[in-house]
């Protein structure tokens, strides 16, 4: 999908504020009502917006704990990569995973309550599955940026 200047600009407002009304989209874009919604509707349907959602402040929802993970796999068999991963859907402490280049396999983004239920969550969850071989914890200390729109 080719996107021009009036899509970057609909990008742009609604990534500071999902919750714009249609009308007051239009008028911010210049656009009517009628032709903002099937742009948007454009953008939902080719994968440009993935989703709407909240951004939720982890400390005042009790979770105060943040690390990220290094995982180092054991083997790289398929099989247990994609249950690694799979696994890695159903759990709530998991909130982002990249596989990326590097001494580790993945990098997890964690967040629970305190330490305890951080350890809770490696010798219950982390450790139990078959492909992980060890894991490097460096623990979050201060957040600085955090869900920034991305640039357009």
């Amino acid at each position: 999908m080719q996107l021009d200047d009036r899509d970057l600009r609909i990008l742009t407002c609604l990534q500071k504020d999902s919750q714009l009304s249609n009308a007051d989209l239009a008028d911010q874009v210049g656009m009517s009502a009628s032709a903002l919604w099937r742009r948007v509707r454009s953008l939902e349907e080719e994968g440009v917006i993935e989703r709407y959602g909240a951004v939720v402040n982890p400390t005042k929802m009790g979770l105060g704990f943040e690390a990220i993970v290094h995982v180092h796999l054991t083997r790289h068999d398929p099989d247990k990569i994609v249950e690694f991963i799979r696994a890695l859907d159903t759990s709530p402490e998991v909130q982002e995973c990249y596989a990326t280049t590097g001494q580790a396999d993945y990098h997890l983004r964690v967040l629970c309550r305190d330490l305890a239920a951080y350890n809770q969550f490696l010798e219950s969850f982390l450790f139990r599955l078959p492909a992980v071989a060890s894991a490097q914890t460096n623990v979050v200390l201060r957040t600085l940026k955090r869900n920034r729109p991305v640039s357009l």
